[in-house]
């Protein structure tokens, strides 16, 4: 008889006996790029080469739509409807990556190909996001064989290329095709875990708003033997108003931008004893950087966090003996669903006009991706949570959002459904740099967690809301 054990193996089988590594090197292989132009067609081809057959042998129905906003990557969405009285659920990933940065990978590694060192599987993709949705629908594959050919429940597939620009049309695709992706909850995997080692659910994401500083100060560049001392210098000017911004421990001085109640109580208390670890390779924590009072779980997955991407004043490159004619840095804000971004920007220009900096210009400012967040304690979590718990016999960590972007607002706003992110990866996996990498552990675990919730999801006693 058919059981969730020997499916759980079956899934195991597939990772263990290659077959899973074969189809993300050959995933890895389609140079999705969307973040450099020449790439279009290997857009197309990942879903159509590489999706759509894997998606209809497992008798889903397939269609590949031109995206809404012309010249972006397409988005593909898949369906397979067993009886419509039993549970939906939603499956999401993207298969476009950032730019392969072939020059810069450590000799031996090409971002276009998986080679396994140790215990890491190393390609563009292999953790963002090829490997995510790909241990799902290969946990998903096993299941169905294991019932032969029956799931016990119903599945809608959306893949987008075009996440790693801040999913452009998505919002409006979502909006115009309700009733093509209406489910019950959204099941998918982005990110990172909290600690490598472990399992780890997040109910949202932190939103990301961004503005340029500016100050500008005349039309060039003047002698600096000349006119250093008498005319003021735009990167001092700038340098000290983004002091008055955040003080020299990292503490956010713009109040304004922070949840007005401070950490809400049903996230400090998802958090407690929550630990946080990027593990090997990654930045190290600073415990006395940020806000004080919070633990660092509470600092990354429950509050908000201002970061200067990028700042530039004259020519880095090649310096000239000049008072540069202007300074601009470019600004984020990581926040979480219990602050309002609209007031962001007006919150600064009271903030800087207050501390003397009426010069500085604020610019581009704009939400790139809004925050979302489903309540912790919500059924189809504590559903999940549990279902990973006995497929994996250990803990497993809910958090009330990952400190990273994710379009999961799209299907809290246009499907009302409840939000449920398995991470498969871990924040040392260098995603948006050279040597990107997928651990081969976690993605074991990964792919008999959704084994076992695959298989819960076509028995008796799933969620009804």
């Amino acid at each position: 008889m058919p059981s969730r054990e020997a499916a759980l193996a079956r899934a195991a089988a597939v990772f263990d006996e290659g077959g899973f590594r074969s189809r993300l090197a050959d995933l890895v292989a389609i140079r999705s790029t969307a973040q450099e132009p020449g790439f279009e067609a290997e857009l197309h081809r990942y879903l159509d080469a590489a999706i759509r057959p894997w998606a209809e042998g497992m008798g889903f129905s397939v269609a590949i739509h031109p995206n809404p906003v012309a010249g972006c990557g397409p988005i593909l969405t898949a369906a397979r409807i067993e009886d419509p009285s039993r549970p939906t659920v939603l499956l999401y990933g993207h298969g476009d990556t950032v730019r392969g940065l072939d020059e810069q990978w450590r000799a031996g590694l090409k971002p276009w190909e998986l080679i396994e060192e140790g215990d890491r599987w190393y390609g563009r993709g292999s953790a963002d996001n090829k490997g995510q949705h790909a241990l799902n629908l290969a946990a998903l594959e096993a299941v169905l064989a294991e019932r032969g050919g029956r799931l016990g429940f119903n599945v809608r597939l959306v893949i987008e290329m075009g996440e790693e620009r801040g999913s452009p049309g998505l919002r409006d695709f979502v909006a115009r095709n309700r009733d093509l992706l209406a489910a019950d909850v959204l099941i998918a995997s982005d990110g990172p875990r909290v600690e490598p080692g472990m399992p780890t659910i997040a109910t949202g994401t932190r939103g990301t708003w961004h503005c340029d500083l500016v100050v500008r100060l005349r039309e060039g560049g003047v002698h600096s033997g000349h006119w250093g001392g008498l005319t003021t210098d735009p990167a001092v000017r700038l340098t000290h108003a983004l002091g008055s911004i955040m003080d020299a421990r990292g503490k956010i001085l713009v109040r304004d931008w922070l949840p007005g109640n401070g950490v809400p109580a049903e996230v400090r208390a998802v958090l407690q004893g929550c630990p946080v670890g990027g593990g090997e390779g990654a930045a190290s924590i600073d415990p006395d950087w940020g806000e004080p009072g919070l633990t660092p779980a509470e600092k990354i997955y429950g509050w908000n966090s201002f970061i200067v991407l990028a700042m530039t004043s004259g020519r880095p490159e090649n310096p000239v003996n000049a008072v540069a004619p202007d300074a601009r840095a470019h600004c984020q804000i990581r926040y979480t669903v219990d602050s309002d971004p609209e007031g962001f920007g007006p919150a600064l220009r009271r903030h800087l006009d207050e501390h003397g900096f009426k010069d500085v210009a604020i610019e581009n400012g704009t939400v790139r991706m809004a925050a979302s967040r489903t309540p912790p304690n919500h059924p189809w979590v504590r559903w999940a949570q549990e279902s990973m718990q006995q497929s994996l016999g250990e803990r497993v960590q809910i958090i009330p959002n990952s400190s990273g972007g994710l379009p999961g607002d799209v299907f809290v706003d246009h499907l009302g459904v409840p939000l449920v992110w398995v991470p498969h990866s871990y924040n040392g996996c260098k995603q948006h740099g050279p040597d990107e990498h997928f651990l081969i552990a976690p993605a074991r675990e990964g792919i008999l967690a959704f084994a076992g919730m695959w298989w819960d999801l076509g028995e008796a006693g799933t969620p009804k809301g």
